[in-house]
């Protein structure tokens, strides 16, 4: 019998340098979770323990910008809603872009599953609340609970350890990532105002200009900053809200390397081969230097260094900073709250009872037709729970009720609240039945 020890592969490390990206966005996502959950509880405890007013009051504090006669004038919620969630939405453009081009959704017999489970999970949600809310005045509202938050829902994941396979995370993250997409969607045709065709017709060509940008791969981040902040602008008085500008902006930036890899190689090494060639007594000139350097950044596209440089930035600060600015509601039901109103009870029962029920089926009845491989191997229980855990809809969900009930503050107080608790009983009903289920074995 040979018992020597098999010779290392390349296998081992080509896996760690595909997974490792993967086990980053994991970690980070499960961390930004748990500040997401910080900043959130920290708002409930300011407006129930005798701080609303104060509360309220930092909100409404004005702000200015500009020179002059030129003065934008807006209020701190306004900035985090209007201006940082805008950040936020171009990460999520760029994590969208990304996935489609060299993520796991680029191969459609991938994403079938999850498009097929998104699909389940933001119709059946959108019809449970308006079985509660058809013909009232909530009813606008019917987009609240179509959205899944990934950093809550990651980090409930990485609390079961290995009673989640690997394949189901992937699983929840696209799945998640389609539910951006059609809650950015919904925004952008069902929560703006009056359209402006002057206007719209300037985005357009700000959008024309941004993929013009995209064709010659601009890397600097300048010229999408401006292009972007004028896009913004375009679509704040065109009628569109203004962040879906954001999205637009990710989904322009260039997803791909201008070079292979191999190419870039080549032409470094025998760029470094002729500066070897000279002689050991003349020192290399800052061009030659620059070359290489330039070299280098060829072999990363600008939506990795940009994503790279945001996504910290955006999970431990604008998040949480929106958390703050809008999960102080008054649970006690004071200030003529209804907590058992109509939008609150459909918000909630649409997001703990819509959500999974939707995923669940879809996926399941998907992979028993065939048209696509249980995630992982995994067992429909596992689905089942991980399924209940899609159903935290904190962020976007929460935006979607700022535009649903902008006017109403009664119905927005409803929705919060029907989004913190649906949110709440979702991530611990799902934990219990993935807690519940055996661990995974490690291959």
């Amino acid at each position: 019998m040979n018992d020597r020890v098999p010779a290392r592969t390349p296998l081992a490390p080509l896996f760690g340098a595909v997974v490792r990206p993967f086990l980053a966005f994991f970690r980070l996502e499960a961390a930004s979770g748990i500040v997401l959950l910080a900043a959130a509880l920290g708002a409930l405890a300011w407006v129930n323990f005798g701080g609303a007013e104060l509360y309220q009051g930092v909100l409404e504090t004005e702000l200015a910008l500009g020179v002059g006669g030129a003065v934008a004038r807006f209020t701190l919620l306004e900035l985090v809603n209007d201006g940082l969630m805008t950040v936020f939405f171009f990460v999520v453009g760029m994590e969208i872009k990304r996935e489609l081009a060299v993520g796991e959704l680029r191969r459609p017999a991938q994403a079938a599953l999850p498009a097929v489970a998104a699909v389940g999970g933001m119709l059946v949600p959108a019809a449970v609340f308006l079985a509660f809310n058809a013909g009232g005045p909530g009813a606008r509202g019917w987009g609240i609970p179509m959205a899944t938050d990934i950093a809550f829902s990651i980090g409930v994941l990485a609390l079961l350890g290995r009673r989640v396979p690997h394949g189901l995370v992937v699983f929840l993250t696209a799945l998640a990532i389609f539910d951006d997409i059609g809650g950015i969607l919904v925004i952008a045709l069902f929560y703006g105002h009056g359209l402006d065709a002057r206007w719209l017709v300037l985005a357009a060509a700000v959008a024309a200009g941004l993929w013009a940008m995209s064709r010659a791969f601009v890397r600097s981040w300048a010229p999408w900053a401006a292009g972007g902040v004028l896009l913004w602008w375009a679509l704040h008085h065109a009628g569109i809200h203004a962040t879906i500008a954001g999205v637009v902006l990710g989904l322009a930036i260039p997803a791909r390397p201008r070079r292979g890899p191999r190419e870039v190689l080549a032409g470094l090494g025998e760029h470094v081969r002729g500066l070897l060639g000279t002689s050991g007594d003349e020192e290399l000139d800052s061009e030659a230097l620059l070359r290489i350097e330039d070299s280098i950044e060829d072999l990363e596209a600008p939506l990795a260094r940009f994503e790279h440089a945001l996504h910290p930035w955006v999970a431990f600060g604008v998040m949480p900073l929106f958390a703050l600015a809008n999960s102080g509601v008054a649970l006690g039901g004071g200030g003529g709250i209804e907590p058992l109103g109509d939008v609150a009870v459909g918000t909630a029962a649409a997001l703990f009872v819509g959500k999974q029920v939707g995923i669940f089926a879809f996926a399941a009845g998907a992979v028993r037709l065939g048209l696509a491989p249980m995630p992982g191997g995994a067992s429909y229980a596992k689905l089942l729970g991980v399924a209940i855990v899609a159903g935290i809809g904190f962020t976007v969900s929460i935006f979607i009720a700022d535009l649903a009930y902008a006017s109403d503050p009664a119905l927005l107080a409803q929705a919060k609240l029907g989004v913190l608790a649906g949110s709440l009983a979702s991530g611990v009903a799902g934990a219990l039945v993935l807690r519940a289920t055996a661990e995974v074995r490690p291959a």
